[in-house]
C-alpha cells in the first residue's frame, strides 16, 4: 500500500505539472540564487516542526535542536506572560480578517476560512507583525545607511504580512499587493556584480537571508546608525564610503558611479555572502522587541510552491518527497525533470512540424510558407516558460536555479537565431515572388544573399547581446567569434571562394538563366545560378556544373546576348571558268541575298570574288540575320542555299569539285602518263 500510494503521488505530480503548469505560471515568489548549496538534507515538513513544543529540559540535545526549541519557547513565553501583546496580536488578526473580508466581499466566509485553515506563514511558525504601509509608488530611501536599513526591514516585514494573509501557495491575485515592496527590497541591494539574468533570483534570496540574519542579531541603536546628517568622514571630510553593522560583515556601501551614485546599498560582497551569513547565524534565537521579526521566512521561501494547486499537491506527498538533497527537495527535482522533458518534446515537435509543413510551400504558396514561421516562434517561447515555471512554481534556488536560467537562456538564444534566419528566408521569398524577378535568376540570388547576410549579422548581434545578458564578457564572446571565424574560414575556403564568386557574378552579370554561353570548351544554356555553382545544359543534352569561383575567373562567351547571327560562306566555281561567267555568278548570288529575310539596313549582305585558289575560284558571301533566333536563321539559310544552287545551275555555272593529281614515275625516272579510255 505505501508503494502504491507513493506511485499515485508521483503520477499525479507528473500529470498536473504538465497540464496545469501551462495554465498557471504566476504567483508571489521570492526566488534567489544561493552561492553555497552545501546545507545538510532537511525534511520540509514545516507544520510538524512548528507544532513541536520546546521545553527547558532539552539542554542536553545538540546545539541546532536547542536553538530551534528556544525560538519556539520564546514565542510561547511572550504570549503567556504579556497580556498587552496578546491584545495587540488579536487586534492585528482582526484587522487582517477585515482587510481580506473587504477584498472578497464576504467577511464572515473569509474569517471562518482563516480560522479553519492555517495560513502558509503559520505553517512555518510565523506570527503577524504590524508595519506602516507606504504609497505604492514611493521608492526606497537609500540616502544613508540608516534610511536604507529602515527601508529594507520595513519592506520585508510588509511582504511577510502579505504572506500570512495569502495562505498556502502564491496566487497571482495577491501577488500584486507586494510587488512594490519587493521592488523596494531589491533597490536596497547592490547587484552590479551579478549577471543581469540572475539579479532577480540572487537579490530575492539574498534579501531573505539578510532579513533572517538581521532578525537574529542585536542591531545598534537608532542614533548609532549614520543618517543623512552624518555622511562625512570626521577625519578626512570625504563622504562616508561604507558602514558595517557592528560585530558582522554586513556592509552598506556608497555607490561611487553609475545612475545610483551616492546611494547606500548592501554591498556586492554582502549580497554574495548572504547565504553564508544565514548558515552561520541560523542557530541564534530571534531578537525581541523592535524591529519586528519574520520567523520561518527562509523555510517558507525554500519550501512553499508558487501556486495553490501545486502547494496542495506537494502537501499530500509522502514526507520523503520533501527531503532536500543537493539544495532542492525531491519533489522539486521531479518537477524540474518533468517540465524539462515536456519543454524538450514541445520544441522538437514544433521544429518537426515546421519542417514538414514548409516542404514544398516555398514555391507553391508564399503566404502559407510565411505562416509556418509560427512553429519556430512557438519553440522559441518554450525555454522562457520552463525557466519561469522552475523559478516561480517549483521555487528552485541556488546553483540549480542558476544552471536552469543559464541553460534556458542559451537555448532561447539559439532558438532566436533560428527564428531570425527563418524570418529572413521568408522575407526573401516574398520579394522573389514578384513577377519581375525570375526565381532562379541573378536578381533572385542577389536577394537571397543579401537576406542571408542581413539575417546572419542580426543573429550575431542578438547572440552577442544575449551573451552579455547571461554574464559572458563581450571580450570573451568576440574572441570566441574570432577564433570560430578563423576556423570556419580555413575549413570552408572553397565554399567562401564560391560565395564571393557568386557575388562577383551577381554584380557583373556576365550571363543570365536561359542564355547560351561558351566557357572552358562547354557550349550550352544556363539553367541555374546557385550560391556555389552554375549549371549549364550542353547542346548535347548533358548537364554540367561549374563552381562560381571558376566562372568568375574564366573568359565567358555569351552567345545568348548577340544581336544577330552572322554567316560567312565560300562558293567555289571551277578554275577554268571564264571571267564573264565568274562575274555572272557573283551577280546571281548578290541578287539572291538582296533584301533577304532578317536583313537590317545597317548590315547589308556582302558578296565578292575573294580568292584564286589553286583548284577553284572562291566567291565569299557575308550576311547578318536579325533577330538572333537560331532556328529561324537556319530556315532562311536553307532557302538561300537552294536558290543559289538553282540559279547557278540554270546559268550553266557548275561548282568546283575537289581535284587532286597523282603522278607515277618509273625506276628510270620517266613519268607514267594516264591512259585515255
Amino acid at each position: 500500500m505505501p508503494f502504491l500510494r507513493t506511485s499515485t503521488f508521483v503520477a499525479s505530480l507528473a500529470c498536473v505539472t504538465l497540464f496545469a503548469g501551462f495554465l498557471s505560471v504566476a504567483g508571489l515568489t521570492i526566488p534567489a540564487l544561493a552561492q553555497d548549496d552545501d546545507s545538510p538534507p532537511v525534511v520540509e515538513d514545516a507544520a510538524e516542526e512548528a507544532g513541536q513544543d520546546a521545553t527547558p529540559d532539552d539542554a542536553s540535545d545538540s546545539q541546532a535542536v536547542q536553538s530551534s526549541d528556544e525560538v519556539t519557547s520564546d514565542a510561547s513565553a511572550d504570549q503567556e506572560s504579556e497580556q498587552p501583546a496578546e491584545d495587540a496580536a488579536a487586534d492585528a488578526e482582526a484587522s487582517s480578517e477585515e482587510v481580506v473580508g473587504e477584498a472578497t466581499g464576504d467577511d464572515e466566509t473569509v474569517g471562518e476560512a482563516e480560522e479553519q485553515t492555517p495560513t502558509s506563514a503559520e505553517t512555518y511558525g510565523m506570527k503577524p507583525t504590524e508595519t506602516k504601509q507606504e504609497f505604492p509608488l514611493q521608492p526606497a530611501d537609500n540616502s544613508s545607511p540608516k534610511a536604507t536599513l529602515k527601508s529594507f526591514i520595513n519592506a520585508c516585514n510588509r511582504v511577510y504580512d502579505h504572506i500570512q494573509i495569502m495562505g498556502p501557495g502564491r496566487r497571482p491575485a495577491e501577488r500584486q499587493h507586494v510587488l512594490a515592496d519587493v521592488d523596494r527590497i531589491m533597490r536596497c541591494l547592490d547587484l552590479s556584480d551579478t549577471p543581469e539574468y540572475l539579479r532577480e533570483s540572487v537579490g530575492r534570496e539574498a534579501a531573505v537571508c539578510l532579513k533572517e540574519v538581521l532578525d537574529r542579531i542585536d542591531l545598534p541603536l537608532e542614533y548609532q546608525i549614520p543618517d543623512a546628517s552624518h555622511l562625512k568622514d570626521e577625519t578626512t571630510g570625504e563622504p562616508l564610503k561604507f558602514w558595517r553593522i557592528p560585530t558582522t560583515d554586513v556592509v552598506l556601501a556608497r555607490v561611487v558611479e553609475g545612475p545610483r551614485q551616492g546611494e547606500y546599498l548592501f554591498s556586492p560582497d554582502t549580497v554574495r555572502r548572504a547565504k553564508r551569513f544565514y548558515e552561520r547565524a541560523k542557530h541564534l534565537p530571534y531578537h525581541k522587541g523592535d524591529p519586528p521579526v519574520s520567523p520561518g521566512l527562509y523555510e517558507w521561501f525554500l519550501s512553499e510552491p508558487g501556486s495553490a494547486w501545486l502547494s496542495n499537491l506537494v502537501h499530500r506527498l509522502p514526507a520523503w518527497m520533501r527531503i532536500r538533497t543537493a539544495g532542492q527537495a525531491i519533489w522539486q527535482w521531479i518537477g524540474l525533470f518533468l517540465i524539462s522533458l515536456a519543454g524538450l518534446i514541445v520544441m522538437l515537435t514544433a521544429y518537426r512540424m515546421g519542417r514538414l509543413k514548409t516542404t514544398g510551400l516555398r514555391a507553391a504558396n508564399v503566404i502559407k510558407y510565411c505562416i509556418t514561421l509560427l512553429f519556430p516562434i512557438a519553440a522559441m517561447l518554450v525555454p522562457i516558460y520552463v525557466e519561469k515555471f522552475a523559478a516561480e512554481q517549483l521555487v528552485l534556488s541556488g546553483t540549480t536555479l542558476a544552471i536552469v536560467k543559464f541553460a534556458s537562456g542559451i537555448v532561447f538564444l539559439i532558438a532566436v537565431v533560428v527564428v531570425i534566419m527563418s524570418a529572413g528566408n521568408r522575407i526573401c521569398e516574398v520579394i522573389i515572388s514578384s513577377p519581375k524577378i525570375h526565381p532562379q535568376g541573378l536578381d533572385a540570388q542577389l536577394v537571397r544573399i543579401v537576406s542571408r547576410v542581413v539575417s546572419l549579422i542580426t543573429a550575431v548581434i542578438v547572440f552577442l547581446e544575449g551573451g552579455q545578458y547571461l554574464g559572458i564578457p563581450l571580450t570573451t564572446l568576440l574572441a570566441g567569434a574570432g577564433v570560430g571565424g578563423v576556423a570556419v574560414a580555413l575549413s570552408a575556403q572553397d565554399t567562401l571562394k564560391n560565395i564571393f564568386g557568386s557575388v562577383m557574378i551577381i554584380l557583373d552579370k556576365p550571363y543570365r538563366i536561359g542564355e547560351r554561353i561558351v566557357i572552358k570548351g562547354y557550349d550550352g544554356v544556363v539553367e541555374e545560378i546557385g550560391l556555389r555553382s552554375t549549371k549549364i545544359r550542353l547542346l548535347t543534352g548533358h548537364l554540367t556544373s561549374i563552381p562560381n569561383d571558376e566562372m568568375a575567373r574564366s573568359d565567358i562567351e555569351n552567345i545568348g546576348r548577340r544581336p544577330h547571327i552572322r554567316r560567312i560562306a565560300d562558293i567555289k566555281i571551277p578554275l577554268d571558268t571564264t571571267p564573264e561567267k565568274a562575274e555572272e555568278a557573283v551577280e546571281i548570288v548578290r541578287g539572291v541575298l538582296a533584301d533577304h529575310e532578317g536583313m537590317e539596313e545597317d548590315y547589308p549582305p556582302r558578296v565578292y570574288l575573294s580568292e584564286f585558289d589553286r583548284d577553284a575560284l572562291n566567291i565569299r558571301i557575308i550576311y547578318w540575320y536579325h533577330p538572333a533566333n537560331y532556328w529561324d536563321y537556319m530556315q532562311m539559310t536553307d532557302a538561300t542555299n537552294l536558290r543559289i544552287m538553282h540559279d547557278l545551275t540554270a546559268a550553266g555555272i557548275s561548282f568546283a569539285l575537289p581535284a587532286s593529281t597523282i603522278q607515277v614515275t618509273r625506276e628510270d625516272g620517266s613519268v607514267v602518263k594516264p591512259e585515255k579510255s
